[in-house]
Order: C-alpha cells, then sequence, then structure tokens
C-alpha cells in the first residue's frame, strides 16, 4: 500500500467516526511511524510502505477511532519548543500551559532562584523552566509514580537535572523552602468531567479532576504554601477559564497573600494567577 492510499483509508475512517482534525492526524501519524517529516509524507506519497509500517499505522487508525489522543500513539508532545515523551500516565501538555511558564521565566530570567512544581505530570513545566532559567534550581512533585516516571524520562531527555518528589501535594516536601511555587493542578469540575471531548477523557481523570467546585487543589496550595515560601515567594497557578474571581476571593480570605496579576491566553480566557506571599 502507498502512503498516499493509506492516509486517504485513515482520513475517511477517521471522518466516518467523527475524529477531529482527520488529515493533520493521518500525516503525523504516518510520518512518526515512518520516521519522517510531515513534507515528507506530502511529496513522497507514491512510496509503498513495508509490511511492518503498514500494521503499525492501520492499529494506530484503530486507536485513534477510539478518541486516543494522537499523543498518547505518537508518544511525542511538543511544549515550549522542546520535545516530550508522553504517555497514558500523564496530561498531554497544553499550549495555553505556556502561558504559565513563559510568565515565571519572565519574572526571573537569569537569577537564582528556587522552584517547586506541583503536580508536574510530563514534567514539561518543570524541565521548561530549568531549561530557560538555568541559574535555577528546580524541584518537581506528582503523587503518581508512573507519572514521575514519565518526568524523569523527559528530564534526561532535555538534558536537565531536576529534583522529583512523590508525594500528595505537600506531604514530602519537608523542610524546603521555595522562593517560587508553580503549579497546573487537576481544576475541572467533577460533574463536568464527562462532558468533555472524548480524547480528553482518556486521559488521566487525576490529573482533571478538581473535585465538587474544581478549586480542591488550589485551597490546598493557598493553604499549605505559606509555609514553604521565602519571604516575599511567588505562587504561579495556571486556572480555568472561570475561575479568576473565585480564586481571587479565595487569596483574599487566606490574608497571606498578594494579589499581583491575572494574565489571559491567546483565546482571551483568563489562564493564569499570580500571588505574593506578605
Amino acid at each position: 500500500m502507498k502512503i498516499n492510499e493509506i492516509i486517504k483509508k485513515g482520513i475517511d475512517e477517521l471522518k466516518e467516526n467523527n475524529i477531529e482534525e482527520p488529515i493533520l492526524k493521518m500525516r503525523i501519524l504516518v510520518a512518526n511511524i515512518i520516521n519522517k517529516n510531515k513534507e515528507y509524507i506530502t511529496t513522497h506519497g507514491e512510496d509503498v510502505l513495508d509490511e511492518d509500517s503498514k500494521k503499525e499505522i492501520l492499529s494506530g487508525i484503530d486507536k485513534l477511532k477510539k478518541h486516543l489522543p494522537i499523543q498518547y500513539i505518537t508518544k511525542n508532545q511538543e511544549f515550549m519548543k522542546l520535545k516530550f515523551y508522553v504517555n497514558e500516565n500523564v496530561l498531554i501538555p497544553r499550549s495555553d500551559t505556556e502561558i504559565l511558564v513563559e510568565e515565571v521565566i519572565n519574572t526571573y530570567k537569569n537569577e537564582k532562584v528556587k522552584i517547586l512544581d506541583l503536580c508536574t505530570g510530563s514534567g514539561c513545566i518543570a524541565i521548561s523552566l530549568k531549561k530557560y532559567i538555568p541559574n535555577a534550581i528546580v524541584y518537581a512533585s506528582d503523587i503518581s509514580k508512573p507519572a514521575l516516571n514519565v518526568a524523569k524520562i523527559n528530564s534526561t531527555n532535555n538534558n536537565v537535572e531536576i529534583k522529583f518528589i512523590c508525594s500528595d501535594m505537600f506531604k514530602n516536601i519537608g523542610k524546603n523552602r521555595f522562593d517560587v511555587i508553580v503549579s497546573n493542578p487537576p481544576y475541572i469540575k467533577r460533574k463536568i468531567i464527562n462532558t468533555l471531548d472524548e480524547e480528553v477523557k482518556n486521559e488521566p481523570i487525576i490529573a482533571l479532576d478538581g473535585g465538587n467546585d474544581g478549586l480542591n487543589f488550589y485551597r490546598e496550595i493557598i493553604k499549605q504554601s505559606y509555609e514553604y515560601l521565602t519571604q516575599n515567594g511567588m505562587i504561579f497557578l495556571e486556572i480555568g477559564y472561570d475561575q479568576k474571581e473565585e480564586l481571587i476571593e479565595l487569596i483574599r480570605e487566606a490574608k497571606r497573600y498578594e494579589f499581583i496579576k491575572a494574565k489571559r491566553d491567546l483565546g482571551n480566557n483568563d489562564r493564569i494567577v499570580v500571588i505574593r506571599k506578605v
């Protein structure tokens, strides 16, 4: 079977199953399996696939039809111009989260700063921060050992040193104090999860479920961070599009922090809040 033939077959089957972006996904799938770039796929459509590649691509099509994210099939996702290995144990890094990372980078640049990334998942936040703030000392924690295994692979692949801790939030952080605590915690309201896109529902629920009102992890972070921050230490949080006012209220109620700013993503949705210990 030729490259263009299997791509057409895949596109037709994905369309029949109402899979979004079928053309892009087929090009990514085929390029990944034959270890070429997407441009090669376009210019070499008449090339005949070997039997192993054909079988692997057909298997990938079946997985896509079941709403498995393409990133879990290719085991790859780009974030902050870096490559990250991903599997079903971690949330797939999103471009919206780059707003969070860029804000920390712009705030500290070349400073020697100690950072804790809570709920690290794939490690994309911690690793990106270490890559772009070389003088930083970066810790990354997660309750999930399989997720931490993925993050460790990504740390090695991106040639950065991260101190990983398996911890339920602050439980195993010890007596460390940090200049920065950053987190993209689970923040989806529990009742909303079943209404999410089918592909998103194939990502780990533990990385999505923020409790009944979506604020469980923020409450814990705001309650406990004070004891783990240095004087004037900062907290950078990714939030859901409709959570800014609720977060600001939680911050005010704590009476331990100063609200610094909120920032929107490219879709003009509220995406991050930044606060400082006082």
